[in-house]
């Protein structure tokens, strides 16, 4: 009730500042914006408290829009009531800035877009076996009871990942649904499925600006189902029904499942192929805790050029509830790297995935006219054969007229005459990044080419699916010899072969070329990623493809499965392993779960050696977080870090929000620590530690203090051990911890010196053993004069 009467003194107070005339009356365009209010009271969510609070809210549009624009804007896009209070709605700029100037509103930001990140992968991580034993081990423990929210494109019911059979019924604590639509219907939905929500959003052109009422912008879908393959292809790699003799056209094949098959699924359809809006990504979190889920899976996230403040960002906000209410949130990290400080959704709260290779790979083979091969990444599906070759072509040789150099060689659009194109191989460079692998197959194929080789060193070691048309990227080094080839013979030809997969490759995980990187743009004293997880070449449910033409080969139906490769793959690996140990440990949090996780990550690939990144130089934590994540390991930790609610807070202390605007975040009369300052967001108790500022003239070391849980056998003790860069001193007291009987929480700490390190980041590791269990915790120290 309290929140209800502050609603209507919102409305007073904004009423009165319109009739003082401090809002201007100079028209401006409506657009989209969240307006974010806090965290609601347990009264909120009382039967009928959403119709009170939606009517508060719809009080307080009418009382800041003009009225003659009442009949046209007065209504809710979206609004929230359940984890935390708000609503979105079409405001103009002087609108949006007399309620962000309120005490009660936290924060008004625009509606912006979000963008999608996007077998024997579960093989790899040995959680085929693990599920199985942890099953025989634990059968009185393990539950499929675990519901997973999968927040993101919606789903294709039909798919095999979510057959139902052998799974119990739907726990009664579920309160979710499933809403029908044009296509889909309640009978779409099983004991696997057992949620499914849609969200019609503005379209794009009303978010991008342009005047457009809400009713008028609402999508056409209107339905839960998947048409972009996105959520079906995450959905099915967190949670799905083993499928035996899966594959991709051949490809891949053996038996698909997720990474906790017998979890249920509930699928909230947030986005588009085009994106994801602010508002409806918050009304899907607020639904899914509504619900009952138990761990949210989001593979999306803001492009470099619209990082938000935490208040600001719809992923941040949810995210930070979700954790509050006991729910766990794993998010993809991003597809912008190999470039540092470009990892995605980085708050504390929210465990951040990024993105590695399996033991697998699919390659293609280049043979020339004069005999010699090369094997290069690919996925194609070509009917081409050795006994016969083509005219092969480099780009800038068959440049359209008046067209540079520069851009025929990277087969830009428009730089290549169709006709000297035609009934050729055409062989495209990597000169100019904003044209991506997709665009110079698309420009090439649309000629009439037979095929393109594509020289590359990025990403040369994700293979890109290209369908039926003949695709093959090699790197510099073949592409050179190419070339050469080329211009060596005035009849150069080649063929390319189709895709064949090679199993057992070694060196397996390697960071993916794409995987964003560390450190993070906010708060550089908090590690991410938190932890790295297979997104390459996954296999993996999806929507059948009929209306892509070469998508599918002539005389095969629609494919069932489809291999794809992102931080959005690697992020659902986390969720189902998450649900995994949920199933074991139901009792534990979400910070237990995601300490367990990373303490336990194994940092060597399969032939023994340090993981590594594509370049074949050592990976580091920046790059990979704490290691590749070992399912079965995290279900016996020994020690957890506990980071607590209390901890997020000071957080946003640190960080330098107002102590008001925290307490409004947590409905609590929570008090900022008096000394607040960045440099203190090390000291949250965390699983990794990062310092972002270790000067070498300081004289005394830099001490960071950490807790941990004892999870395993009582009376245990551990050994401290330090792996760290020459030049770093790092000491640790005590260096042995003793758990005796009824002890389970005990404190360090962890001193940093710099004075002879070098400058930059510093990597190293601390390690407690106790014989038994080894609980690794990673450090970045960077060091200056």
């Amino acid at each position: 009730m309290a929140s209800l009467l502050q609603l209507l003194h919102l409305i007073f107070s904004i009423s009165f500042l319109l009739v003082c005339g401090i809002a201007t009356s100079n028209y401006q365009t409506p657009k989209p914006y969240v307006v974010y209010m806090g965290s609601t009271s347990s009264s909120n969510n009382e039967l009928g408290s959403d119709q009170v609070a939606e009517s508060a809210y719809m009080q307080l549009l009418s009382s800041i829009i003009p009225s003659e624009d009442q009949n046209e804007r007065r209504s809710l896009i979206h609004h929230y009531n359940y984890a935390f209070k708000g609503f979105s709605a079409m405001l103009t700029e002087n609108e949006a800035s007399i309620l962000s100037g309120h005490p009660d509103i936290v924060s008004v930001f625009p509606d912006s877009v979000l963008q999608l990140h996007t077998t024997r992968s579960w093989d790899f991580l040995e959680t085929e076996t693990g599920i199985l034993r942890a099953s025989a081990t634990y059968n009185k423990h393990v539950s499929s009871d675990v519901i997973i929210g999968m927040i993101d494109t919606g789903i294709w019911p039909e798919c095999p990942s979510f057959n139902d059979k052998g799974i119990g019924e739907i726990p009664s604590r579920w309160k979710g649904v499933c809403i029908e639509g044009h296509d889909f219907k309640l009978s779409n939905c099983n004991r696997k499925l057992i949620g499914a929500r849609y969200y019609p959003t503005p379209e794009m052109n009303s978010i991008n600006g342009s005047k457009m009422s809400p009713a008028a912008g609402k999508t056409s879908s209107g339905s839960p189902r998947d048409y972009v393959d996105h959520g079906t292809h995450t959905a099915s790699t967190a949670g799905g029904f083993p499928v035996v003799n899966a594959s991709y056209y051949g490809l891949a094949g053996g038996t698909a499942r997720g990474g906790f098959p017998s979890a249920r699924i509930a699928s909230y359809k947030a986005c588009s192929k085009v994106g994801c809006s602010s508002s409806s990504l918050l009304k899907a979190f607020d639904d899914a805790l509504k619900d009952g889920v138990d761990i949210i899976s989001v593979s999306i996230g803001a492009d470099n050029f619209f990082l938000s403040d935490y208040k600001n960002d719809p992923i941040a906000i949810g995210a930070f509830h979700a954790e509050n209410m006991g729910v766990m949130v794993a998010c993809s990290g991003g597809n912008d790297g190999p470039f540092s400080h470009t990892i995605k959704n980085t708050a504390p709260w929210i465990f951040t995935v990024a993105a590695s290779s399996i033991d697998r790979d699919f390659r293609s083979t280049i043979q020339l006219g004069n005999g010699k091969t090369f094997r290069g990444s690919a996925i194609n599906l070509s009917n081409l054969t050795k006994k016969r070759t083509y005219p092969l072509v480099f780009g800038k040789d068959i440049a359209s007229n008046f067209t540079p150099t520069y851009e025929a060689r990277n087969c830009r659009p428009g730089s290549l005459d169709p006709e000297k194109a035609a009934g050729k191989i055409v062989v495209c460079v990597d000169n100019d990044p904003s044209i991506s692998r997709n665009i110079k197959k698309l420009v090439v194929e649309d000629m009439e080419a037979i095929g393109i080789i594509f020289i590359s060193e990025a990403e040369k070691d994700v293979p890109y699916d290209s369908g039926t048309f003949p695709f093959v990227q090699v790197g510099s080094v073949e592409g050179l010899q190419i070339l050469n080839y080329i211009n060596s013979t005035k009849d150069p030809r080649a063929t390319i072969l189709p895709t064949v997969e090679i199993p057992r490759y070694k060196p397996a995980p390697v960071v993916a070329y794409f995987s964003s990187r560390g450190p993070a743009q906010q708060a550089e004293n908090i590690l991410k990623p938190d932890i790295m997880a297979p997104g390459v070449a996954i296999l993996a449910g999806t929507i059948p493809r009929t209306d892509e033409p070469g998508s599918v080969p002539v005389g095969k139906k629609p494919a069932q499965f489809a291999i794809r490769s992102g931080t959005s793959m690697s992020c659902p690996h986390v969720t189902g392993a998450a649900s995994l140990i949920k199933s074991v440990h139901p009792g534990w949090t979400p910070s237990m779960i995601k300490s367990a996780l990373m303490t336990t990550a194994t940092v060597r690939d399969n032939v023994g050696k340090p993981l590594t990144k594509g370049s074949g130089k050592s990976a580091n934590p920046h790059e990979m977080g704490a290691g590749e994540i070992s399912p079965l390991k995290a279900l016996h930790p020994g020690l957890v870090f506990e980071t607590t609610t209390t901890d997020y807070l000071r957080f946003l202390c640190y960080y330098g929000y107002s102590e008001k605007d925290i307490r409004s975040i947590s409905n609590t009369n929570f008090s900022c620590p008096s000394n607040s300052i960045k440099e203190l967001i090390s000291d949250i108790n965390y699983p990794s530690i990062s310092i972002a500022n270790l000067s070498r003239n300081q004289t005394a070391a830099k001490t960071i203090q950490r807790t941990v849980t004892n999870v395993g056998l009582s009376n245990a003790t551990y050994i401290a051990k330090v792996h760290a860069p020459v030049g770093l001193v790092v000491d640790v007291f005590p260096q042995k911890l003793v758990f005796l009987k009824g002890v389970t929480k005990l404190s360090y700490n962890v001193s940093f010196f710099g004075k002879t390190a070098p400058s930059g980041y510093n990597f190293g590791s601390l390690t407690w053993f106790d014989g038994r269990h080894s609980v690794r915790t990673v450090f970045t120290v960077n060091v200056h004069d």
